[in-house]
């Protein structure tokens, strides 16, 4: 279910704001408002929902006006978190005119995105609450918006795996390949690893995980089984009998997610939340 966490820091996501406008703004600025605009004019705007969905990043469109705008000012009629109707208003904004409609596409290029994360997810995790699974998102993230849609996934109900590559050790297939087997990249990972940091490996068969319970306690300690069939990750629960955290990955969709949780798995990791999700569509409406 989407759910209520405290904002995002203003030094998260300032930068990506700015760099945003300025991208849109270029070298001259808005040339068609400044030309048919007087600089004294003042609007009202109102961003309206056309479809139904999850708000996330609230917080983004209302900086994206107050940078060109310091006076302007954006209400919200809901909040992050918020499941919303077609044709309910989100928030209101007053500013110069100029400012309104130089930001307006950047405000909606953030908020649609992230809705449409927060709104993605909140329908995954709807699929498996009768199950004690919680769905987690990847890295598989617009470059230089992870956080970003990291915590859209948040808003919607989800948990977050890693933000990067220095904050837990997952091992791969390519790493097994490169160190010559699951044995000697566990081992080597164990021996390397401080007491804080989790190391989690992937598994492609159940012969695999056989060798990752050979090494337990001295292994990992969360296996992804990637790409197993329902069955297949009911026998790997089995064998694994609560020693590990156990991770499904691969192919994940909202249709085969309730029957993969019903085979018992702790977590459920789904890319498409970040990589493949469709913008939800809102608009903003001058008076």
């Amino acid at each position: 279910m989407p759910t209520s966490i405290p904002p995002l820091p203003l030094v998260l996501y300032e930068k990506q704001v700015r760099l945003a406008l300025e991208e849109d703004l270029g070298r001259a600025g808005d040339i068609t408002t400044d030309a048919i605009i007087d600089s004294e004019e003042h609007s009202n705007a109102h961003f309206v929902a056309r479809q139904d969905g999850v708000i996330a990043g609230l917080d983004l469109a209302a900086l994206t006006f107050s940078l060109l705008d310091t006076n302007a000012r954006l209400n919200k009629t809901a909040a992050d978190g918020a499941c919303v109707r077609s044709g309910d208003l989100i928030a209101t904004v007053t500013g110069t005119t100029r400012a309104l409609l130089m930001g307006e596409r950047t405000a909606l290029n953030f908020l649609g995105r992230l809705c449409g994360i927060a709104t993605a997810t909140a329908e995954m995790v709807s699929a498996v609450a009768a199950y004690e699974t919680d769905i987690v998102c990847t890295r598989k993230t617009t470059p230089g918006h992870r956080i970003l849609e990291k915590y859209a996934v948040r808003v919607g109900g989800g948990i977050n795996h890693r933000f990067g590559l220095d904050d837990a050790m997952l091992i791969k297939d390519n790493h097994v390949i490169a160190a010559g087997g699951i044995v000697p990249a566990l081992q080597r990972a164990r021996a390397a690893v401080g007491h804080l940091v989790k190391i989690e490996i992937e598994v492609d068969t159940l012969d695999q995980l056989d060798n990752v319970l050979r090494l337990h306690p001295n292994g990992a300690d969360v296996v992804m089984l990637d790409n197993f069939s329902a069955a297949e990750v009911k026998e790997a629960v089995k064998r694994i009998n609560g020693r590990l955290l156990t991770e499904i990955s691969g192919g994940i969709t909202l249709s085969s997610v309730a029957e993969l949780a019903a085979a018992g798995a702790d977590l459920i990791s789904s890319g498409a939340l970040t990589h493949s999700v469709k913008t939800l569509d809102i608009g903003l409406d001058f008076d």
